[in-house]
């Protein structure tokens, strides 16, 4: 694993070294070649058993799940079990405002889904937030369930049926895009198989993709802001030690309650994503079993490191979809990756540079002791 570290520490250097308009630039094609992503088909990352284009839209809106996720857990140290009820929150809004109750267009619908998410993690916040660890967690456990329950037996916003007939977002159909198809190595542009440009239909997933996608980056950025400014010092610090930040002036119940919030609407901005997308959706889309699945995204990637979370979501969401034709052995073999992982790496697949550091002084520390041994 050093040597691992050693090598992307010494890409990153590398690429520190090159001018800004190089990076830039770098990172604008490594953008580009993302959205492109289900048009160029790529021979080893394709989903030969699955449609590519929608596995690739499930990873972009768990990313979302991943990143709101992780300012309540990798942030503030916030244990939460239930993120999936801010998940079916933002869904049903966005349901019942479009389609049961009402026709309202899904520009408004988002940003109300995600006003009533970030309500609702207030309202939950405000009263749980006082305890901590496993207590908190019990709570959170209990409030995803609890949404569950409400939603399955309020006939209001469907009941067991749930909500049908859910609308796309609008459509503008400017251009066709053809499909990239591959021979072994050999590409070929295949002129049957097109992509209309920001037109939303059911059978292509590829502009849904390019939403999702750009909403997780407009995220990241809004996500590395927060970090780095005084509330993302203050979640770090609240996170280490909650007891020195009170006594250093850091108001961490107020901060923690931020988190919470600010986690609570990008989970409901997911869930209006996979509202829209699915067209229709009903209590069993939100059982308690996706809140584990989002946990072990983020502890998966690293608690508190954006890129870590996001690259396991789409692990795990891809793996699983690439290894379908194994049917139900590709779920012994993802087990036994999660628990291999779990011995080997705990900290995760990419952990926040304090972990790194934490671990670097660890391993020095137990080389010099070693050595004043080996002394005596």
């Amino acid at each position: 694993m050093s040597a691992v570290r050693n090598f992307f520490h010494a890409i990153r250097v590398r690429l520190g070294k090159l001018p800004k308009w190089a990076q830039i630039l770098l990172w604008a094609l490594a953008v580009l070649l993302v959205y492109l992503l289900p048009i160029i088909n790529p021979p080893l990352l394709t989903t030969t058993d699955s449609d590519f284009a929608s596995v690739l839209f499930s990873c972009a809106m768990y990313s979302l799940v991943a990143i709101g996720l992780n300012i309540v857990i990798g942030y503030a140290g916030l244990l939460d079990l239930g993120y999936v009820g801010f998940f079916a929150v933002g869904a049903f809004t966005v349901g019942v405002l479009s389609s049961a109750h009402g026709s309202i267009p899904l520009l408004i619908a988002f940003p109300i889904a995600m006003a009533v998410t970030l309500v609702s993690g207030v309202l939950l916040g405000a009263p749980t937030l006082r305890v901590r660890g496993d207590y908190l967690a019990i709570v959170t456990l209990g409030f995803g369930e609890i949404i569950r329950l409400v939603l399955l037996n309020t006939q209001w916003l469907g009941g067991a049926s749930g909500i049908a007939n859910i609308p796309s977002p609008p459509s503008w159909a400017i251009f066709e895009i053809p499909h990239i198809t591959w021979q072994g190595l050999t590409a070929f542009v295949d002129l049957e198989t097109t992509t209309t440009f920001l037109e939303f239909t059911v059978v292509d997933a590829v502009p849904f993709y390019w939403l999702a996608l750009t909403l997780v980056l407009i995220v990241l950025f809004l996500d590395w802001l927060m970090q780095n400014s005084r509330v993302g010092r203050a979640w770090e610090a609240t996170r280490e030690d909650e007891d020195a930040a009170e006594l250093m002036g850091v108001p961490t119940f107020r901060f923690k309650l931020l988190a919470f919030a600010t986690g609570a609407a990008i989970g409901g901005l997911s869930g209006a994503l996979f509202a829209t997308r699915q067209g229709f959706i009903n209590p069993d889309n939100f059982s308690i079993i996706y809140s584990v699945l989002f946990v072990a995204m983020v502890v998966v990637g690293g608690q508190g490191n954006r890129w870590g979370v996001v690259s396991a979501a789409v692990l795990l969401i891809w793996l699983p979809e690439k290894f379908r034709f194994l049917a139900d052995g590709r779920y012994l073999l993802f087990g036994l990756a999660l628990m291999a992982l779990a011995i080997f790496r705990p900290q995760g697949l990419l952990p926040p540079k304090r972990s790194v550091r934490a671990k670097q002084a660890e391993e020095e520390e137990q080389e010099v002791l070693e050595e004043g041994t080996a002394r005596v």
